[in-house]
């Protein structure tokens, strides 16, 4: 039974023609699969559909083919062709009761069109903005252009309605779409009637408006998604004037699809973004509109989402990636099970799929993209096999997510862990500055175990080979992590990197026990993720006078994929961190670093007390190897199986852990499908 507080969130709410049975709305959001993966992509909006969603929309859809963003992989709507794929995703998403929608892009002066080869077209001419600085320039749209561009979109909104779309999405927001670059003066210096004044910068958005309507506007709701801030000076779309826009536009679409900024203003990590962070961005724009509003800011709190509605401030509660973490959210909410909800963590781990042009992954669910590739359903496990009991050897991640879902197809599970608390490494990340939130994956699947009968935790519990040989189980899962190198072997170095004994050397393990540098001291980060920079904030706070030293052109190379380099580089900065780009360490000297050039192999020299060393991590497998050494004595044993997972297998990030531990728990006791694929894939048939 649902909380009657929460009442509010599953009132049906008008938009346009249509009527939306509740407040939850899943805005559109990348999954790194788009065009090349249609069904993969459609069974995903589907499980959101039977997780009670009221509203779900596609990713980005490029609507005509003089606009595309190759590399990144979204769904395309260039001619009928395309119509079949996004219909299969249409009816998933229209199961149960939710109303599906596609988001419309035109991508402008972002879309550099690698793919297709055309001119890129954009408001005013200029580079074409991308993540990656591509050496193409746009051409300004003239009147033939922008009438063009109307009945393409007009050309869009038909196709979307044959397959068999409900509500229509007009991309203006985070940079990405051509509304927001004719509502913006920093893309749109034109001094015809498209340009100037805000009045005339509004004029191509409600000419696209008045044309759909005309076409699509009796069966079809339609809306707008701007952003609420530009934060990019005195030339930005502010949010004063995003103000004035609504108020002079109020009723233009059916419904206004609210977003700050960038990207990565919208989506920050939790690192850098706390839930509901745009809240004083939206307040009081529902004032002045007669439409409803949706917002978003990473919910993942009913309270939250409530209270927001019940002040007036968001008609629906706008999500991408608490979706993704859960697609159930509103299910349990509704059923009363709140504390059955799997939390966002905010690692943005879902949009690197998107970044790297693969499929997405995600920390807390990792199900996520799998629920057509492998059949696997967030909620529901597979049958058990034919075996009775399972030992899990270490509760971090990996061993978690094994002992949660084994228990859940029906296995006693044993749990054995080394030390005194639930967790593995996510334990002592999240006291680290700004993961907190990372806790989630832990206490998530401590409490879901802790409701399980059929499993069995034991603290305390450093097990040797031996030992699980005299216990009689039936399979044993090793997941005992991984441990920081403080040798330096990791991509600059392959080989130990040469050390004066003298010379203090402090891993991540190290720090996050409590054991601290002072003074001068060398962060070296040949790792390239979050940690380098949380390890050196964490000193920083505590004293140390800190140089940050990497092999990369970047702090935490590979948090551009995250959405949250620049943030870590600013925050670094302000903390009094020195930053020394393109540089690798050639030794370790009892003074200091001795240093090389990244091109030039040119030497330096860096004085310093103690050196931080964020290098590579090396698996913990002496157990697993111990008992493969004695694999002759297994049948006597009853021990039908041995699997290393997780970090103890190959160190990854913590959303590899979990889906190491998920894949471990579904393929227990199941045929052995030789050569086959492990998963389905979309093949491209020939023309």
């Amino acid at each position: 039974m649902r909380n009657s507080a929460y009442d509010i969130l599953f009132d049906k709410v008008r938009i346009g023609p249509l009527t939306a049975k509740n407040r939850f709305y899943q805005v559109p959001h990348c999954n790194g699969g788009g065009y090349r993966d249609p069904s993969a992509a459609a069974a995903m909006r589907g499980i959101k559909a039977e997780g009670g969603w009221g509203v779900i929309f596609t990713e980005q859809t490029e609507m005509h083919h003089t606009s595309e963003i190759t590399p990144f992989i979204e769904l395309r709507l260039w001619d009928d062709a395309d119509i079949p794929a996004l219909r299969r995703m249409s009816e998933a998403m229209k199961t149960h009761g939710a109303l599906a929608g596609i988001q419309l892009a035109y991508s402008g002066i972002n879309g550099p069109n690698f793919y297709t080869k055309e001119v890129p077209l954009a408001v005013s001419a200029g580079p074409i903005r991308t993540f990656t600085n591509d050496p193409v320039q746009a051409r300004a749209l003239d009147k033939t252009d922008i009438r063009n561009l109307r009945r393409w979109f007009v050309n869009a909104a038909k196709r979307s309605k044959h397959a068999g779309f409900d509500l229509i999405c007009l991309y203006g927001a985070h940079g990405f779409g051509i509304f927001q670059h004719f509502l913006s003066r920093a893309t749109n210096q034109r001094t015809d009637e498209y340009g100037g004044s805000l009045e005339n910068r509004s004029r191509f958005v409600n000419e696209v408006f008045a044309d759909m309507r005309d076409a699509v506007g009796d069966t079809m709701a339609i809306s707008l998604r701007v952003s609420l801030d530009e934060t990019i000076g005195n030339l930005g779309f502010s949010n004063a004037e995003v103000r004035d826009f609504i108020e002079m536009n109020g009723d233009l679409p059916d419904l206004w699809d609210l977003a700050q900024g960038t990207w990565e203003d919208c989506s920050g990590p939790s690192r850098f973004k706390e839930e509901a962070a745009q809240e004083s961005l939206v307040t009081g724009i529902r004032d002045l509109t007669s439409k409803p509003v949706v917002g978003v800011g990473r919910f993942t709190s009913p309270d939250v989402m409530a209270r927001l509605v019940r002040q007036g401030v968001l008609d629906f509660i706008g999500c991408a990636r608490p979706s993704i973490a859960d697609p159930f959210l509103p299910k349990k909410i509704e059923e009363g099970r709140i504390e059955d909800i799997r939390e966002c963590i905010g690692c943005n781990i879902c949009i690197t799929g998107d970044m790297t042009q693969s499929i997405s992954r995600c920390t807390q669910n990792p199900t996520f993209m799998e629920e057509w590739r492998k059949g696997w359903h967030p909620e529901k496990m597979n049958p058990k096999g034919e075996s009775a009991n399972v030992l899990v050897v270490g509760a971090g991640p990996a061993g978690l997510e094994a002992a949660r879902a084994l228990s859940l197809r029906g296995y006693d599970v044993a749990l054995a862990e080394a030390g005194r608390e639930l967790g593995g490494r996510v334990a002592r990340e999240r006291k680290l500055p700004g993961l907190s939130a990372w806790g989630r994956v832990a206490d998530y699947r401590a409490y879901q175990l802790s409701q399980r009968p059929n499993v069995e935790t034991y603290f305390e519990s450093r097990l040797t080979a031996a030992e699980i040989l005299d216990f009689g189980f039936q399979h044993v899962c090793i997941a005992t992590g991984a441990t920081w190198r403080a040798d330096g072997v990791a991509r600059q170095h392959v080989v130990p990197i040469p050390r004066d004994g003298a010379m203090p050397v402090f891993t991540p393990d190290n720090i996050m026990a409590g054991r601290l540098p002072s003074g001068e001291v060398v962060l070296f980060d040949d790792d390239h993720y979050y940690m380098g920079g949380v390890i050196a904030e964490l000193l920083a706070g505590a004293g140390c006078r800190v140089t940050f030293v990497t092999t990369s052109a970047y702090v935490s190379d590979w948090t551009l994929n995250t959405l949250e380099q620049g943030a870590i580089h600013r925050r670094l900065v302000a903390a009094g961190v020195k930053i020394v780009l393109n540089t690798g360490i050639a030794a370790i000297k009892a003074d200091g670093v001795a240093t090389e050039c990244a091109y030039t192999g040119s030497p330096g020299h860096i004085a310093c007390d103690a050196v931080a060393m964020v290098a590579s991590r090396l698996s913990d497998d002496v157990l697993y190897r111990d008992l493969m050494a004695r694999a002759a004595d297994w049948a006597d044993a009853g021990i039908a199986s041995v699997r290393i997972i997780g970090d103890a297998n190959a160190p990854g990030p913590i959303a590899w852990a979990t889906y190491a531990g998920h894949r471990y728990a579904r393929e227990l006791d199941m045929p052995d499908i030789g050569d086959a694929l492990p998963f389905r894939r979309e093949v491209t048939a020939l023309a």
